[in-house]
């Protein structure tokens, strides 16, 4: 130590300095992997396990992801919050085993492997597909090795060496398994519907696969004449229907009307120059429409003839547009008669909706329930097939997914046969494929279909939902009415990388093969060999020898992915003994109501009779910070491992509850920033702690009766959190935890005990009752803290307990519980009167700050002031030191009227702060001005406190 030269004593030795190699500066970046490699070295999440056997189980089964790229904002969001849960559940004394996963199969696989064919010159088709699936498989394989990367480097724990996937073996072949059973229970059944059908990737699209954008259609009013009235007013008119899908004019085989509406029988007077009606003619169409109709058909005068009821127009029968149109070739000869339908609306077109049970779900269901004709007119190219008049040959939308020449050739024939009345176009949201972008077609096929009524499979499914937890509580609603209103689900897909829909068609009668036997053989040769066998094996090898194969056409689609995924707790739930079935909780999205919440509810309450999980959470999408959607073009992007590499993922962790997630999150460079701020103020706080408890025997305890008030406070305060810790984690509400958290550390502590403390911490001697109760409740907040931050903060929360507590092999912040808060620690009375300390001392605070700003003092241990307040507040605060409280070297508290010009605040009524300065000197070792400073032989310069540490403890260091 450099010798003191000055004249005056150096004390700075004998005070009891904050000692600490937790840095300020926390490196995430750098230090972040260092901890990674630790948990690897240690083999953390093996003793994560050994230490929880036979504790209660918690078992959040994961939703996987698509393996098929980097991962994104979202990936972070759903497994960040996924693992924060984990954690806690841990924590909180269960055995909270997770098995991550991948889902493998489906279209975005299959779309790049094609795309690199095409790339190259070649025909997907010309490659045998076997070959094609091995190459998806190890596509797959790839992205598999760099997110499982990827999520480590969140901070994420799991049995990443033994994940689960969808195109292992024994998954695939538990998949077959789980469709054998809707086979033999009657519920797998093959019809013909409307489906959304992307023309690009030739394919049905589930719900989920879609998405909605904006598109201009072009829009038509058609003349529909009547044949056969149901009420005289109609006889010689012509109903007038609007659709935005020319092309489904052929398809047309009913008119939709609501038996509700007024309908009006016009006759046209007058037209303008341009106009496609006809003077004289008697057009039909709703009341409230009528003005929109004759200003889109530049019609200028007419009179009404008839205004009907939609019941008396139902029952009416029209002529479709082309009936007699000589290049029809007779082609469209038939009535469409007019029906009632409730999806009708007023609000737009003309109150008749065209119908064409080919093209559409309403118009399908409304087609079955009259008997109509289902026709096929366009085919998976999105061609109109030969068979069709007018029409064949054309196409709805190319292979590119443009416009294609369909809806000009009914245009131009409509407008031959004097049928189109007026044209036009539209902007409005529009279907298209998640994946090309592309716009979709409603197509009639023949699909593979699971019902929802054999079985009862609805009825099941709803009182699952009933059975369920939802947070928030609103997901129930959202994916009850789905259920309640859905149609059959449509469970194949014209694909070659999936898993084969196992089902044998009898040739004779069109009906599948049900023989459990032969569901039994293609699961074990699935187990074995995958799903390749399918493909690569001769039909015999599964019908066995009770079945000729010559009798039998197979299966060549594959299920939805949403049967894979939806059957995942089939084959990771339940068949691994580390887990459990059902599952405590799912967890993803808002759009998995639509997606794995709901599929694995049909698939499990379609085999088990009930859903295989006891709660369901969802949390929003992320935007950036101006609530715009995140897009490559605006630049805007949030990415996860640029993040980790700038500022470290436990400040992507903080983010994960900084904001209520079950709501939409914003995320931008500026929330980042912030979020560092926040960061901070939680690793100063375990700086703080860690520097000050150094040195200190962690077993030292003090009897609760012996403890100064402010240590009573601060336990009060542990107590009270660790219930709101505790509920926070029960009902996954990890935003309000954040929230206590960071206010206890930045108001109670940092601002409030830390502020007052710090004196006694640094200056009193190591023996006296103040500072050794003091340490033994740091001792309890560094524990607690810690503990609670764990789940949050993993990387963060493990460097500084290994700081406190040592580098050995067995020692974790995650291998620990949440600590037992003894409910003794609880002091409401003590709570009620230190918060009116607290005003007292927010009141002095206030005026000390006035007093520095106009330099009248330069810091608070220069004052003494006069702080008046109410009777009966002196009374209870009589015994508190408030001078150290407030931390000034002296304070008169009296009773009574607050006297002219002294400090107030509106916040804290009642409390007047006249401040003074403070008699005597400043003390060169504590600051604090007294009267007795100098007074001390053994330690010139100080106060008799000071002096007495000096004479007792000549080196707080030592």
């Amino acid at each position: 130590m450099t010798e003191n030269t000055s004249s005056a004593p150096d004390y700075r030795d004998t005070i009891a300095l904050p000692k600490t190699d937790f840095p300020m500066r926390g490196g995430l970046p750098t230090k972040e992997p260092e901890l990674l490699e630790r948990w690897a070295r240690i083999d953390l999440w093996r003793q994560l396990r050994e230490s929880s056997k036979g504790r209660e189980k918690f078992i959040l089964h994961d939703g996987p992801p698509y393996a098929n790229g980097h991962l994104h904002i979202g990936h972070a969001l759903n497994k960040i919050l996924k693992d924060i849960i984990n954690k806690s559940q841990q924590m909180l004394g269960k055995d909270a085993n997770y098995v991550p996963g991948w889902d493998c199969h489906g279209l975005p696989i299959e779309w790049k492997i094609e795309e690199q064919y095409r790339a190259a010159g070649q025909d997907k088709d010309d490659v045998p597909i076997v070959e094609f699936r091995k190459e998806c498989r190890e596509f797959a394989d790839k992205w598999i090795d760099i997110q499982r990367s990827e999520f480590k480097r969140l901070g994420v724990l799991g049995d990443w060496d033994n994940p689960y996937t969808t195109m292992a073996y024994g998954a695939e072949a538990q998949i077959v398994s789980e469709l054998g059973k809707f086979l033999m229970n009657g519920a797998l059944y093959k019809g013909s519907k409307p489906v959304l059908w992307s023309v690009v990737e030739k394919t049905a699209l589930a719900e989920a696969e879609v998405e909605y954008q904006e598109h201009k259609s072009t829009m038509i009013w058609v003349k529909f004449p009547v044949v056969a009235a149901a009420v005289p007013e109609l006889e010689g008119a012509t109903v007038v229907i609007w659709t935005t899908t020319p092309w489904t004019i052929p398809g047309n085989r009913a008119v939709a009307a609501h038996r509700d509406f007024d309908y009006v029988v016009m006759e046209v007077t007058d037209i303008a120059e341009n106009s496609k009606a006809v003077v004289g003619e008697r057009l039909v169409v709703a009341k409230a429409l009528q003005e929109a109709v004759c200003e889109k058909a530049g019609i200028i005068g007419n009179t009404v003839v008839a205004t009907l009821k939609g019941e008396q127009v139902i029952g009416t029968k029209c002529a479709h547009p082309w009936r007699g149109y000589a290049d029809a070739n007779g082609g469209f000869e038939y009535d469409c008669p007019v029906l009632d339908a409730e999806f009708v609306t007023d609000d737009a077109g003309t109150g008749f909706v065209h119908i064409a049970p080919g093209h559409g779900a309403d118009d399908w269901a409304l087609g079955m329930a009259n008997e109509l004709e289902i026709p096929q007119t366009v085919g998976e190219d999105g061609v109109f097939y030969d068979h069709v008049p007018l029409l064949a040959g054309k196409a709805v939308l190319t292979s590119e997914g443009k416009e294609g020449d369909a809806n000009a050739t009914v245009l131009r024939n409509l407008a031959i046969a004097g049928k189109l009345l007026a044209k036009g176009n539209l902007k409005h949201s529009y279907p298209h494929s998640w994946r090309s972008k592309a716009p979709l077609i409603f197509r009639n096929t023949a699909q593979w279909f699971i019902s929802m009524k054999t079985n009862d499979l609805r009825t099941k499914a709803l009182q699952a939902i009933e059975d369920t937890a939802f947070y928030p509580k609103g997901g129930k609603n959202r994916l009850y009415s789905m259920i309640e209103n859905r149609p059959d689900w449509v469970i194949s897909r014209q694909r070659a990388w999936g898993v084969p829909i196992p089902v044998f068609v009898s040739k004779e009668t069109g009906e599948p093969l049900r023989d459990q036997q032969v569901v039994d053989r293609i699961v074990e040769a699935f187990r074995e060999e995958g799903a390749d066998a399918w493909f690569s094996s001769d039909p015999s090898r599964f019908l066995g020898n009770t079945h000729n194969p010559d009798d039998f056409e197979q299966v060549m689609d594959v299920v939805d992915v949403w049967f894979d995924s939806g059957s995942t707790h089939a084959f990771v739930l339940e068949q691994r003994e580390d887990l459990q079935w059902p599952a405590s909780l799912y967890l993803e999205g808002t759009d998995q109501h639509r997606g794995w919440f709901h599929s694995s509810l049909l698939e499990s309450c379609g085999t088990r009779g009930r859903a295989p999980y006891e709660a369901v959470l969802t949390h929003g999408f992320i935007m950036a910070e101006d609530g715009t959607k995140m897009s490559k073009s605006k630049g805007n992007q949030v990415v996860p491992q640029e993040v980790n590499d700038k500022y470290g993922a436990d400040i992507l962790r903080l983010w994960v509850v900084f904001e209520d997630y079950y709501n939409d999150l914003r995320v931008g460079e500026g929330t980042l920033k912030q979020l560092t701020d926040y960061y901070r103020r939680f690793r100063n706080t375990l700086r703080w702690l860690l520097g000050n408890l150094s040195g200190h025997d962690p077993s030292e305890r003090m009897p609760l009766d012996q403890m100064p008030e402010l240590e009573r406070l601060m336990l009060h305060r542990l107590w009270e959190l660790d219930g709101i810790v505790r509920k926070s984690v029960a009902a996954y509400d990890f935003h309000r935890a954040f929230r206590e958290l960071h206010d206890f550390c930045a108001i109670d502590l940092s601002a409030f005990y830390f502020d007052i403390r710090k004196d006694s911490l640094y200056c009193d001697p190591a023996d006296d009752v103040k500072r050794r109760a003091s340490l033994v409740v740091l001792e309890e907040l560094f524990s607690c803290l810690t503990a609670w931050l764990a789940p949050i903060l993993s990387f963060t929360a493990e460097e500084a307990w290994l700081s406190r507590t040592g580098d050995a092999d067995d020692n974790s912040v995650h291998l620990r519980v949440f600590p037992d808060v003894p409910a003794e620690w609880s002091a409401p009375a003590v709570a009620e009167k230190w918060a009116s300390v607290r005003q007292i001392r927010r009141a002095v605070l206030g005026a000390l700050e006035i007093e520095r700003a106009e330099k009248r003092i330069g810091a608070s241990l220069q004052s003494a002031p006069l702080v008046t307040i109410p009777a009966d507040m002196l009374a209870q605060v009589s015994d508190v030191d408030l001078a150290e409280v407030c931390i000034t070297s002296g304070l008169t508290v009296q009773a009574g009227e607050i006297p002219d010009g002294a400090f107030t605040l509106v916040e804290v009524p009642g409390i007047g702060v006249s401040p003074q300065l403070a008699d005597g000197q400043k003390c060169e070792r504590c600051w604090r001005v007294l009267p007795d400073v100098g007074k001390h032989d053994n330690a010139p310069g100080t106060c008799g406190r000071c002096a007495d540490a000096v004479r007792n403890l000549p080196t707080a260091a030592e």
